[in-house]
């Protein structure tokens, strides 16, 4: 992810390693396609696990663009018709994966936090865990994708507590903060609310590939305009 290259210096602390959609890896070379057994096809959650699985690999490697139902039915080893039967459609398996993407997500960044000594650091992985690490990032695109799409009432759901659950984690971060002394006191709502915001609009300029990053850390740009009033220059 990316580094702070202005502001204080701060220990490098990444979070705990996995890929960006969770254990596979971009980087990794693609796995082989599992023949399609269709005497013995996977039912319940091992069918709904298999795609997924299937799935988060496909996304690294292509994009979410990139994926078609029936790559995904092959890399799981499954008829196409298998994976509609459970998910329906393209859209609703995208939003699942969306949600495993995030839970992994979450729980490495509470990880690393778990480890932090201060405030201060934890709000330093909080930025480094929304932005993008990259122009095209995997997991971002996703979000991308997932919001750009028409919702039912339970997608909707699924998608606005994924977007409230990082205001909850800064909140928890600046409310922890301020009670030990170390943040100054901040409009709580309204301050995580601009955060996020700026956050969100950093991220669609890393993705497009805006050149004013090219030579300057998004990240580090996001934390120093946090910091500026979380923690003012003492006086004396």
């Amino acid at each position: 992810m990316p580094t702070s290259e202005t502001g204080p210096a701060r220990p490098d602390r990444p979070l705990p390693s996995g890929g960006v959609l969770g254990p596979v890896d971009a980087g990794t070379a693609p796995a082989a396609r599992v023949p399609v057994d269709r005497k013995r096809q996977p039912s319940g959650d091992e069918a709904r696990g298999r795609a997924m699985r299937a799935a988060i690999g496909l996304i690294a490697e292509k994009g979410t663009a990139g994926v078609r139902m029936s790559d995904i039915a092959a890399r799981a080893g499954m008829s196409t018709g298998h994976i509609l039967y459970h998910f329906g459609k393209k859209d609703r398996l995208l939003l699942e994966v969306l949600a495993w993407s995030q839970a992994d997500l979450w729980n490495r960044l509470q990880q690393a936090c778990e480890g932090a000594a201060s405030p201060a650091e934890k709000l330093d992985l909080f930025v480094r865990s929304y932005l993008p690490r990259h122009q095209g990032d995997e997991r971002y695109a996703l979000w991308t994708q997932v919001l750009a799409q028409r919702h039912d009432e339970a997608g909707r759901h699924v998608l606005t507590e994924l977007l409230d659950g990082w205001d909850e984690r800064l909140d928890a971060i600046l409310r922890e903060g301020m009670d030990l002394g170390h943040f100054a006191d901040v409009d709580l709502p309204e301050f995580t609310v601009r955060s996020v915001a700026l956050l969100s609009g950093l991220s669609e300029d890393v993705m497009f590939g805006r050149s004013r990053w090219q030579h300057t850390s998004a990240h580090a740009f996001a934390l120093a305009a946090l910091e500026r009033e979380l923690i003012p220059p003492a006086r004396g």
